[in-house]
């Protein structure tokens, strides 16, 4: 049975603000804690996929060196234009 703070004397009323106060910390606590652990796995998890996609990459375009006309072209996407005869 739960009582109204009219049932409850004065200086029990103090206490009981500050036991509730102290009970809100402990929920807001567990819920920072879980928010805190999701962002870091949020974060773990674009390091992780932003890492594959930078060796993807860095795979695909590293420096080998000159490239002829044709090759930069085609890696970027251009078509070059034929020469007519």
């Amino acid at each position: 049975m739960e009582l109204d703070d009219d049932d409850i004397p004065p200086k029990s009323k103090k206490l009981r603000r500050i036991l509730d106060y102290i009970s809100l910390l402990t929920v807001l606590q567990e819920l920072c804690t879980r928010d805190e652990a999701l962002f870091l796995g949020q974060t773990y998890l674009t390091y992780l996929s932003s890492l594959r996609k930078y060796n993807e990459l860095h795979k695909e375009y590293r420096g080998r060196g000159e490239r002829s006309v044709k090759e930069t072209a085609d890696m970027v996407g251009f078509k070059l234009p034929t020469d007519p005869e």
